[in-house]
């Protein structure tokens, strides 16, 4: 953050802007026909009808120069290429391991590790679950047990490691079903919850436990930068280590490390790493079934190139830096307004609590998903849903209400201007003053697995015109 002489505080982008891609903000009532085009579902909007994609972080974030230039070094041979050898390396020097699996992205290697070590009955501790890490380990007949610390669930606080796993949960749970876990997972920057970060201090007091009754500790680092910059600033220990040296002792910690590629080192696909040779062995034959040969995976060779230099920059301070920065600033100025969002802020986003502001909703008509596709109307900004339609229905038929009811809006790094973020405030703090206006929302096309991804929505009544008409009186007809 750098401090302006009136006293306020601002981040600053530290990279110059070289190509630029050229964005589209449609009128109010095009974008009203936009969404209802998408079914009220802002995945399903194409692109050319968004102003500003806050949708997520993955794949989105700007490449450097120098991952340009360096992709284009590739070896695109399909066995033995030097570029595989490349990334293998720079893996082991980044992470302190030996082996290395290529794969697609990031689900990719849950697929890999789900299939290798969950068998029905299973169960997996967590800090907090992603929806496509529980879906791979019910698909093949476990469950997860989520293991947050109390405070992981609140809204608005001060604990800067929110994302922390609760030690004692952990020994409870080893104590009565410890036959049933083959591994604990960790993930860094804890997704649905807000992107919130784990401390360096609680992992190593998992690994402890884990270590002591001879469980595998898997590590999911796709949002790792995020975890390693809150590390570096918020834990008092690490104020006097390098970035690289946190990593590596977060690595040290962890028996499997798994990360998607398109948000660690900003580029494409993913890896599962370890110092150990048997779990190595067990995963590799699933490689060339389901993803590519060992030395590619699935992955593009310029993409591998560019994740090489990516990974590189990952130990830099002020490029780990950009993402959370941009977000702190937004969240500022969004509980400046009194519009609430997660605190503190963490990584991948900003997070408007839904559940507070269209409280009136109730979680069973998804007010993340109406509030997802209230934004889109009024601003052009498509932002994700991270709630109840993010979860899966009960096997008779009934919702599984979400801890939390979150619009997440995606601040992909090295992406977004100040102008653009404050834009974004302007028309969220506009809808919040109307949003009694926004109901709520009801599938009629609904897939049973990940609905959020393609499922289809419809307005339970005429409130999208409504809240079009509002927006016009106050910024004129045809108003962007």
């Amino acid at each position: 953050m750098i401090k302006l002489r009136n006293g306020e505080t601002i981040p600053l982008e530290m990279h110059k802007v070289k190509v630029v891609q050229k964005t589209y903000l449609l009128p109010v009532r095009e974008r009203l026909e936009a969404i209802t085009r998408a079914s009220n579902n802002t995945f399903l909007l194409p692109t050319r009808e968004v102003f500003l994609d806050m949708l997520t972080d993955s794949g989105t974030n700007a490449m450097s120069d120098r991952q340009v230039a360096a992709s284009m070094m590739a070896d695109d041979s399909y066995a033995g290429s030097e570029t595989f050898y490349r990334l293998k390396d720079k893996l082991k020097s980044f992470f302190g391991t030996d082996y290395f699996l290529p794969a697609h992205q990031g689900r990719a290697c849950e697929n890999i590790i789900s299939e290798t070590f969950i068998k029905e009955g299973s169960i997996v501790p967590m800090n907090y679950h992603f929806t496509t890490t529980h879906a791979h380990i019910a698909k093949r007949g476990g469950e997860i047990a989520e293991l947050l610390i109390d405070e992981g669930f609140e809204i608005t606080s001060d604990n800067p490691f929110k994302g922390n796993m609760c030690p004692d949960k952990l020994r409870n749970l080893i104590k009565t079903d410890g036959h049933r876990i083959p591994y604990v997972r960790m993930e860094a920057g804890t997704n649905l919850i807000g992107g919130q970060p784990f401390s360096l201090a609680n992992l190593r007091e998992i690994s402890a436990i884990c270590k002591a009754n001879n469980i595998m500790l898997v590590l999911d680092a796709s949002l790792l930068s995020d975890n390693l910059y809150f590390i570096k600033m918020r834990e008092a220990e690490a104020k006097s280590m390098s970035v690289h040296q946190i990593v590596l002792e977060i690595a040290k910690q962890c028996d499997i490390i798994y990360f998607s590629a398109r948000k660690l080192g900003s580029a494409r696909g993913g890896g599962i790493c370890s110092n150990n040779l048997k779990l190595i062995d067990a995963m590799k034959e699933l490689i060339p079934l389901y993803e590519g040969f060992l030395t590619y995976g699935g992955m593009s060779t310029r993409e591998m190139e560019a994740l090489v230099v990516g990974l590189d920059e990952t130990l830099e301070l002020d490029i780990i830096s950009q993402g959370p920065m941009m977000i702190a600033h937004m969240a500022k100025e969004l509980i400046k307004r009194g519009i609430p969002v997660i605190t503190p802020p963490g990584g991948l986003g900003c997070h408007l609590d839904a559940s507070e502001f269209v409280s009136h909703i109730p979680q069973n008509e998804y007010p993340a998903g109406a509030l997802a596709a209230a934004l889109y109307i009024i601003s052009g900004v498509r932002g994700m849903e991270r709630g109840t339609m993010s979860e899966a229905r009960q096997p008779d038929g009934t919702e599984t209400l979400s801890s939390m009811e979150l619009l997440r809006l995606a601040v992909p790094r090295r992406m977004m201007t100040l102008s653009q973020i404050e834009y974004a405030v302007d028309r969220i703090h506009w809808l919040y003053d109307n949003r009694h206006l926004i109901e709520g929302l009801e599938f009629f096309e609904e897939p049973k697995i990940m609905r959020f991804f393609s499922g289809r929505l419809r307005p339970l009544t005429g409130w999208q015109d409504k809240l079009v008409e509002a927006f016009e009186r106050d910024f004129g007809e045809n108003s962007r």
